[in-house]
């Protein structure tokens, strides 16, 4: 199992979460805001804001899903200007589901 976790521009929400819903068996997701910043210059130092608002998308999926998943979100999230966002895939030992108790490396 791994974690999918990408940081999208706000705006992209829609159009990613449509086009990850239509990939077949799709685990479903956790989305959050957050803030932050990368290396590009954004102008004078007098305008500089530090933090831009993303979204976190936060996925536990199949071994065999994580690459449909994530040229998904590189293509959907994808517009060509700084700052589209970022997208890190993690190796995950175990998960649990709390309702059930149950456990296990494959619990997407």
């Amino acid at each position: 199992m791994k974690e999918i976790r990408a940081y999208i521009q706000p705006f992209m929400l829609g159009r990613v979460a449509q086009a990850l819903m239509e990939i077949e068996h799709f685990p479903g997701m956790s989305v959050s805001d957050c803030e932050g910043f990368g290396r590009e210059t954004r102008g004078a130092a007098q305008d500089f804001m530090p933090f831009i608002a993303k979204k976190r998308l936060e996925i536990f999926a199949a071994d065999h899903q994580v690459e449909a998943i994530v040229a998904t979100i590189m293509r959907e999230a994808h517009s060509g200007r700084h700052g589209d966002g970022k997208v890190y895939v993690v190796e995950v030992k175990e998960g649990g589901r709390i309702s059930s108790g149950e456990r296990g490396a494959e619990l997407a």
